[in-house]
């Protein structure tokens, strides 16, 4: 009737059924060992139970029917959250808002949905613009920008919902990746351009990048913008009169704005810019050109060229702004001929005279381009050929749009003024004045009488010295189609292969052909089209904007050495071909560097090493100046052969106050022509002497050499001595200084004596030389037979002939050039004597040698005497 026993049925269940009360049959059911609910959540077993039974043994016990068990184990939030992955990244695009970028996921080993699940996640570090939501889901808050940042770095955390949170949080990089821009990617801004460096490329590794768009061909233009330099571009500031011999021009075009000096000093109230000899008129200034400068008539063909920078003229009736301008320069105001701007079209006035024309003739030219007013320099050239005018503007040619008619002017006696930047109004008025003044710049310009300019001609003198160049052009892509603007500031590409537009401008280039480039800034702007295949909408390419840093060239320093005084007799300078001036003339350039070394002892110490170097370039013009009183014509010149200027781009000008020689030609070429320079004085009783000033220049005087000063004495026939007047850096030999000379020996000197003359002289002076040793030859023997007859030995008489012999032997000319030499050859001959004679008693020696050195003394007096006398005789 009681319980003994409770048994559970199942495998190895964790569990054990204790009987608390076997009468009422309570008892208990309880875990043997610790129960997990993360190994198992619940459990289901069956219960019986068992009476105390009867037999032997308590076998026969009696059992309950099965009741099943079904237990479940409560969790404990004993676990916290952990992430699957150790970080997190994702990449996103800039400029656009994400849904979901990434998602992060955590998980907890808890059993419970209470504690295994995640119920919240949080982003910890502050001020980033992204945000989570439950899932684990992040999204970006606003557009991110590559420019910006390229990468953020972000900390998650996670909760469960028991709020228990992650042990660890975990990282999350999100890279922003720039935009796919169409355009031009991997070049430089700046780029640098060192003088003689000659082609650079410009893009080296410039690629297009089209966001895999169907691009079927495009189009590209490379501008070099060079307005702003000098005259439009670098070109070579030369005086126009050098330029012109350079580019093979007809001789005598006349300068009519000339670096102001004391012969061209029409230009010196003007306002100028002296690098580039650029006159800047501001509408209150004007030049007179003298009279002479321009011949009154300059026939039916002639040419002016002048540079231009003109804007549009102010108000809408502007007055007439006068380039150049020929009028009356009393009583009238009649314009015979001129070139003037008038409302943006330039025009060019040419009134006949009667005795040239009676009838109706053409006398004004219109032409209308818009480049006359856009502020930029352009080259004009205005060529006549009466009744034809033809303008030539930056090389290409433009006809008039309109020709007008007038009648001839009357034949008068008034003057005429010829002026530039203003027109001259000489009657009319109360006061003579200028008016219709020029408001622009002006360069360069010039006229030539007589004769028109070629087309080849023209390119030449307005040609830059820099542009666009493309390296190898016979490796260029195929389909690659380019074309450059005559300047070659502009380039035009275009291609279907992108590949090959790349590589093609890969070649573009910069090069400036000049020693002594413009130093600056030129801008570069490259533009593209592309077209796509079939597309309505199609990729822009946007414009690359660079520049050419341009540095400065090494200075040059130009140095002028030779001769700078000499003597000569009248008689050559009263001759026909006169006497050289430069004979020896050297012109040198040379350029200064600094060299920067760090001396490995001292490592704080910079050592600057100056190093000069050797260079060559070319002259524009050297002058060779009178200094003091200007030459008088009637009786001193100086002359050049025209023919030593034959196959040089050289040029010159020949006037009282000196000779010029110009033209843009090597310093060597200047040197040779220089040499052969002559002066003559064929009045030379009435100068003494002359100075004249050397001078060259490279660049219009933009480098200028020493100032070479030389002297030139002219000797009269009244001098009794003139090597008083010679040059003492002309080397003479030493023993002729302290000779009184006759005139005719000394002119032999400076080889003016006819050369069989002179071999004369020296069969004569050889044999009184010979006469002369003849005779001391005679002397010294009967000095010897004398000096027998005393109390001295052989001995003796051996050492008298010996000095005696070697005073004859004796050059009297290396005796005055050498004056110790003599007695150190006899002591040495003496000593050689004494080391030969063996019969002499040691104990003499002494004695000897004291007579000896005596005797010597006397008989070199006596030698120098003779010398003296044989110096005299010659």
């Amino acid at each position: 009737g009681e319980i003994c026993a409770f048994k559970i049925h199942g495998q190895e269940m964790p569990f054990e059924a204790i009987v608390l009360n076997k009468t009422s049959g309570e008892g208990r059911l309880r875990a043997k060992s610790p129960i997990d609910c993360e190994l198992q959540k619940e459990y289901t077993f069956i219960i019986q139970a068992y009476d105390c039974g009867s037999g032997p043994g308590g076998t026969n016990w009696k059992k309950s029917h099965k009741a099943v068990v079904h237990i479940q184990v409560k969790d404990v939030n004993e676990f916290s959250p952990a992430f699957k992955e150790s970080m997190y990244k994702a990449s996103v695009t800039e400029g656009k808002i994400y849904d979901s970028i990434l998602q992060v996921e955590a998980t907890d080993e808890d059993c419970s949905p209470q504690f295994s699940q995640i119920c919240n996640y949080e982003i910890v570090t502050t001020d980033v613009p992204f945000a989570i939501d439950r899932n684990g889901n992040i999204r970006n808050t606003e557009k991110l920008s590559y420019d910006k940042q390229h990468q953020y770095e972000i900390m998650v955390t996670a909760f469960d919902c028991g709020q228990k949170r992650a042990a660890e949080d975990v990282l999350v990089r999100v890279d922003v990746k720039p935009v796919c821009k169409p355009g031009w990617q991997d070049w430089n801004k700046r780029i640098e351009y060192r003088p003689g460096s000659g082609s650079i490329p410009l893009f080296p590794s410039i690629h297009l990048e089209t966001c895999d768009g169907p691009v079927s061909s495009i189009h590209t233009t490379i501008e070099l913008q060079t307005n702003y330099i000098g005259k439009g571009c670098d070109r070579e500031t030369y005086s126009e009169k050098s330029l012109q011999k350079l580019c093979g021009a007809s001789s005598g075009a006349i300068d009519l704005l000339p670096s102001p000096s004391t012969t061209t000093n029409w230009t010196a109230g003007l306002l100028m810019d002296s690098n580039d000899m650029i006159f800047k008129f501001d509408g209150k200034q004007g030049a007179k050109i003298p009279d002479g400068i321009v011949p009154k008539n300059l026939t039916d063909q002639f040419t002016i060229t002048l540079w231009m920078k003109h804007g549009p003229s102010p108000g809408l009736r502007a007055e007439k702004e006068t380039i150049l301008c020929n009028s009356d320069k009393t009583e009238m105001n009649r314009h015979h001929y001129a070139l003037y701007v008038h409302n943006c079209r330039l025009v060019f006035l040419l009134r006949k005279d009667f005795d040239q024309a009676d009838t109706f003739r053409p006398a004004e030219f219109h032409w209308k381009l818009d480049q006359i007013c856009d502020k930029e320099w352009h080259y004009y050239v205005v060529n006549v050929e009466f009744p034809v005018v033809t303008l030539y503007m930056d090389g290409t040619t433009y006809e008039p749009y309109l020709v007008t008619n007038d009648w001839p002017i009357h034949p008068s006696h008034i003057a005429m003024q010829l002026t530039v930047g203003a027109c001259w109004q000489g009657g009319e008025v109360t006061k003579p004045r200028f008016a219709q003044y020029f408001h622009g710049s002006l360069a360069s310009l010039t006229i030539r009488p007589g004769k028109i300019e070629s087309q080849k001609v023209i390119s030449c003198l307005q040609a830059c010295k820099e542009g666009l160049d493309i390296n190898s052009l016979e490796s260029l892509g195929q389909g690659i189609k380019y074309h450059f603007n005559p300047s070659q500031s502009a380039l035009v590409m275009e291609g279907d292969d992108i590949e090959n537009i790349n590589q093609a401008l890969q070649k573009v280039s910069y090069i400036n052909s000049r020693q002594f480039p413009t130093a600056g800034v030129r801008r570069l702007k490259v533009s593209s089209k592309v077209q796509c295949f079939g597309e309505d909408v199609c990729i822009s390419i946007p414009d690359i904007d660079a520049y050419v840093m341009v540095f400065q060239a090494n200075e040059p320093k130009i140095t002028i050495t030779g001769m700078d005084h000499f003597a000569r007799p009248a008689a050559q300078f009263e001759s026909e071909r006169g006497v050289i001036l430069l004979p020896d003339i050297r012109i040198v350039s040379t350029v200064t560097k600094m060299e920067h070394s760090v001396d490995l002892r001292e490592h704080d110490r910079v050592n600057k090493q100056v190093v000069v170097e050797e260079m060559l370039h070319n002259l524009d013009f050297c002058d060779v100046l009178v200094i003091g009183a200007e030459l008088d014509p009637e009786q001193e010149c100086l002359e050049l052969d025209r023919g030593e200027l034959q196959g040089k781009h050289l040029d010159a000008t020949n006037s009282t106050a000196g000779y010029s020689i110009y033209g843009v030609d090597s310093m060597f070429s200047y040197e040779q022509v220089l040499r052969q320079l002559r002066y003559r004085n064929w009045g030379t009783s009435a100068t003494s002497d002359r100075k004249f000033r050397v001078k060259c220049s490279e660049l219009n005087g933009r480098y200028t050499s020493n100032e070479f000063n030389l002297e030139v004495n002219i000797l009269h026939s009244s001098n009794s001595n003139f090597m008083d007047h010679v040059n003492h850096m002309i080397f003479q030999p030493k023993f002729l200084q302290s000779v009184q000379h006759p005139e005719g020996s000394v002119s032999a000197v400076h080889s003016s004596v006819v050369p069989s003359v002179a071999t004369m002289v020296i069969i004569i002076c050889v044999s009184i030389l010979v006469l002369v040793v003849t005779l001391g030859v005679l002397r010294l023997r009967s000095a010897r037979q004398h000096g027998s007859l005393g109390h001295e030995g052989p001995k003796d008489n051996e050492m008298d002939w010996d000095d005696s012999a070697l005073t004859i032997t004796v050059n009297p000319m290396e005796k005055y050039e050498k004056p110790h030499q003599t007695e150190e050859e006899s002591e040495e001959e003496d000593i050689d004597d004494e080391e030969e004679d063996t019969t002499s008693a040691e104990s003499d020696d002494s004695e000897e040698e004291e007579e000896e050195e005596e005797e010597e003394e006397v008989i070199v007096q006596k030698g120098d005497k003779q010398n003296a006398t044989r110096q005299e005789q010659l």
